[in-house]
């Protein structure tokens, strides 16, 4: 689990749907107010990013920030792609949930490369500023109560 900031680095924009089935453009549809980018390459990955999750709500981070999931997944054909989607609705029947839940299906060697991702062993997290799109911190695993302090102080440094 390691922490950086890294000020150049850009969020590369990703166009895929929700499981409310509407189109999103991350990072930049989330213009109003930071992000927060839960990414997720396993199934087995749910758990850590639903701990990871709980422990930002439990800060009512979500009032000031934008909080999503993002498991990314390798390209299907359409078909599959729609059963997929239709499966994971059919298991989160929450709107909340679903909304923020945006499966993205590309080639995830080069969506890895693009972030510097080194493997697909655990989550990564991603604290994205909502007027720059850069990277305003980055980590790997579930959030961390020290982690949450330090997306707190990365986000109050922008919004002075």
């Amino acid at each position: 689990m390691h922490c950086t900031g890294s000020m150049a680095e850009i969020f590369p924009t990703i166009t895929a749907k929700n499981l409310n089935k509407k189109k999103v453009a991350i990072p930049d549809d989330f213009s109003e107010k930071n992000l927060i980018v839960i990414v997720a390459f396993q199934r087995w990955h749910q758990d850590l990013v639903d701990e990871s999750i709980e422990t930002l709500e439990k800060e009512n981070m979500n009032d000031n920030h934008h909080i999503i999931e993002v498991p990314v997944i390798k390209q299907f054909s359409k078909l599959r792609r729609m059963r997929l989607d239709g499966v994971m609705r059919a298991g989160i029947r929450d709107y909340d949930i679903r909304q923020r839940t945006i499966t993205a299906y590309l080639d995830k060697q080069v969506f890895r490369s693009s972030l510097n991702i080194p493997n697909e062993d655990t989550v990564y997290w991603f604290l994205v500023d909502h007027t720059t799109k850069a990277i305003l911190l980055r980590g790997s695993g579930v959030i961390t109560s020290e982690q949450l302090g330090q997306i707190k102080s990365a986000s109050l440094k922008i919004i002075r």
